[in-house]
C-alpha cells in the first residue's frame, strides 16, 4: 500500500466529509473510523501495512476537516450511522467492511447490526459496545446532556501559541500518546488563527449523549452483527476495558478476540505492523 494517501472529499446530503484514501481503488472496499475528538490520522501508521485494499480513512462529523453538525443537532450514535451510509453510498459501496477504533468501534458494530447485509467484516481496535446504562439513570443522563450542550454551545476555542504547544496538551490528555501520535493528530486537528492555533473540533463533541443503551438493548445489537469480527485490545488500554469487552465478545463465536501491546491507542504505536499483519488477511477474504 502506498505510504502516501490522496486526500478526497465526499458529499453527504450538501455535507462535506474529509478522508484520506489509502492503497488500491479497485481494492476490497474498508471504511476506517477513528475514535473520538480523533480524526482520520490515526490510521497513518496502520495503512500502510495493508495491501489489497482500498482503505478510506474518514475524519467523522466534527472532527478533522470535516462538517460540523447545526447547533441544534446532536452527536449520536444514530447520526453517525446515517453518515456512514451517506459515506458508503458517496463512494459507490453496497457492501463494504469497516476498520475502526474506540467511539468509531462502536459506531461500526452498531451499523453493521442495524445494518447486516451491508457490512462484511468488522475490525475493530479497542472497542465494540457501550457500557450499558442502567433504566433508572435516563432522566439525569437527559438534564446532564441538555446542561452540557447549553454550556459548550457558544464555547470559546482555546488558542495554543504554537503547534508544539498544541502536541504537548494532546498528548496529555484523556488518553496519553505518544509524540509520534500527537503530533499526528494534531496536525490534522488545528486550524490556524490570530495568535495561533485552535481545535478544529465541534466543542459539542464534549457534551453527553442525550440518551444511552441498556444492556438489553446492547446485547440486541451484539446478537445481530452476525458477520465475522476481529477485535484488537491493548493490554496497557482503558482500565477495565478488557474485563468488560472479553466476556461479552467470547460468548458470539463469530468475535475473534486477541491482546496487544500497547495503549488505547495502540493501532498508532510500534505495534502498528502486528495488527495490521493480524488484519490483513481477515479483511481480503471476500468469501461469505
Amino acid at each position: 500500500m502506498p505510504h502516501s494517501p490522496r486526500e478526497i472529499q465526499l458529499d453527504i446530503h450538501g455535507n462535506t466529509i474529509a478522508a484520506r484514501q489509502w492503497g488500491d481503488p479497485d481494492g476490497v472496499p474498508v471504511l476506517a473510523l477513528h475514535g473520538w475528538l480523533d480524526n482520520c490520522a490515526s490510521f497513518d501508521r496502520l495503512a500502510p501495512h495493508l495491501t489489497g485494499i482500498n482503505l478510506v480513512a474518514a475524519d467523522m462529523a466534527g472532527h478533522g476537516q470535516s462538517y460540523h453538525r447545526h447547533q441544534d443537532a446532536n452527536y449520536t450514535l444514530w447520526s453517525e450511522i446515517e453518515d456512514v451510509l451517506g459515506m458508503a453510498d458517496a463512494l459507490g459501496w453496497e457492501t463494504f467492511s469497516m476498520l475502526s477504533h474506540s467511539r468509531g468501534a462502536v459506531i461500526s458494530m452498531v451499523t453493521a447490526a442495524t445494518f447486516p447485509e451491508r457490512v462484511l467484516r468488522l475490525a475493530l481496535i479497542d472497542g465494540l459496545v457501550p457500557p450499558p446504562a442502567e433504566d433508572s439513570e435516563a432522566p439525569e443522563t437527559l438534564r446532564k446532556a441538555i446542561e452540557q450542550r447549553a454550556r459548550y454551545r457558544n464555547r470559546k476555542p482555546k488558542i495554543f501559541s504554537s503547534l508544539e504547544v498544541a502536541v504537548a496538551a494532546r498528548k496529555n490528555g484523556l488518553f496519553k500518546l505518544t509524540d509520534d501520535a500527537a503530533q499526528r493528530l494534531v496536525a490534522r486537528g488545528v486550524r490556524p488563527v490570530g495568535g495561533g492555533y485552535v481545535w478544529s473540533n465541534d466543542p459539542q463533541l464534549l457534551t453527553s449523549s442525550l440518551s444511552k443503551l441498556n444492556a438489553a438493548q446492547v446485547q440486541a445489537f451484539l446478537d445481530r452483527a452476525v458477520m465475522p469480527i476481529r477485535l484488537a485490545l491493548g493490554r496497557d488500554g482503558i482500565q477495565g476495558m478488557i474485563e468488560r469487552i472479553r466476556p461479552l465478545a467470547e460468548r458470539h463465536p463469530n468475535i475473534e478476540v486477541r491482546e496487544f501491546a500497547g495503549s488505547h491507542h495502540l493501532h498508532m504505536e510500534d505495534g502498528a505492523g502486528e495488527i495490521a499483519g493480524w488484519f490483513q488477511d481477515f479483511l481480503t477474504d471476500v468469501t461469505a
